[in-house]
């Protein structure tokens, strides 16, 4: 399905754990370098929105339980696309969001590694205890650059740029409450209100100067914030932060941080978790791969890592919530975990 990135990047990401290459510690992901406009940031090594639709269907005609599903149309029509798994309506249920921005593109191709995984050994006897789901990039308009207004200010060399918003220019993560743009009325009316969801994980980007502890991060995390969280909830959310904090933090090549986040029930993370009673984290990875302001773009040296960051987090959170030792986990690290601050300029 993908040409370079998705081939040579996850690749290598990949060959890390098998130890084929020697290769730095938590330097790999959090220090890589920024754009600073010292390099070429080529947007044709990423997946597009055509490459993305024929590998799901060959995916889908490939797995014996992967089902595909149209949930809606985006402002410029392009199908917004679900990939399920879902074997015992019994078991719980995790929904992965990827790309409600559409410059937040490296969570999308791990989300895509992620499927391909579900379908072979590797991920043997999972789905006997776990449903998923997988909404892949939310916002196919911006990621294509397919917009209402100019991004002719926007960094990426490549055949097009991507931005946040959607065509419409609006925030998609912000428009959880009033539901006017079709992409996250799709979400609301196809997914989030017919299927019965227990865990979510909202994967962004964010900028590349935050660091904790005086090192980068490779990302951020943070659960629902919102007073009118159920309680119980809100310990199902930090369980889930726990297993990705527990996967990630210790593998040596990745970092992360809390992040500062608000209370608004229009985000994603909190409104969801107030109205659907769902368990919600954020993840928020380190570096976008277009904007208009240059210190939120990150180069492109880091991919891989990054890449395997969320294949990482997607497989260890459902391999948690297959086995239920995700209700044994340990929250207690919130309490010590620093919010990330910005590295100051040099």
């Amino acid at each position: 399905m993908k040409r370079k990135l998705f081939k040579a990047t996850v690749a290598g990401a990949m060959a890390l754990s098998t130890g084929f290459m020697m290769v730095p510690t938590a330097s790999a992901v959090g220090e890589g370098p920024d754009y600073g406009g010292n390099e070429t940031i080529n947007t044709s090594i990423l997946t597009t929105y055509e490459e993305m639709v024929s590998f799901l269907k060959n995916q889908e005609a490939k797995q014996e339980h992967m089902e595909l599903e149209v949930i809606g149309q985006s402002v410029k029509d392009r199908d917004l696309y679900l990939v399920k798994y879902i074997t015992n309506p019994n078991n719980p249920t995790i929904l992965f969001l990827t790309q409600q921005h559409g410059n937040e593109t490296l969570n999308t191709e791990g989300a895509l590694e992620f499927i391909k995984h579900l379908g072979t050994g590797k991920m043997k006897g999972v789905l006997d205890g776990v449903n998923i789901l997988i909404l892949p990039r939310l916002n196919p308009d911006g990621a294509a650059g397919d917009v209402n207004f100019s991004l002719e200010d926007y960094v990426a060399d490549g055949s097009y740029n991507l931005t946040r918003y959607n065509a419409n220019r609006v925030d998609l993560n912000r428009d959880h409450v009033s539901r006017i743009q079709p992409e996250t009325k799709a979400l609301h009316d196809n997914v989030l209100g017919v299927y019965d969801i227990d865990y979510m994980i909202d994967l962004h980007h964010q900028g590349t100067s935050s660091e904790r502890d005086g090192e980068l991060v490779s990302g951020s995390i943070l659960y629902p914030t919102t007073p009118n969280v159920d309680a119980e909830v809100l310990l199902k959310s930090k369980q889930l932060g726990a297993v990705v904090f527990d996967a990630i933090d210790s593998k040596g090549w990745g970092h992360l941080g809390k992040y500062n986040g608000g209370s608004a029930e229009t985000i994603s993370r909190n409104g969801i978790a107030v109205e659907y009673g769902i368990s919600t984290l954020l993840f928020e990875m380190r570096g976008m791969a277009d904007h208009y302001y240059e210190p939120y773009v990150l180069g492109q040296k880091s991919n891989g890592y990054l890449i395997k960051q969320t294949v990482t987090t997607l497989d260890a959170t459902v391999r948690a919530i297959a086995d239920r030792s995700i209700e044994n986990a340990d929250t207690s690290f919130w309490d010590t975990l620093p919010f990330q601050n910005t590295r100051p300029s040099e």
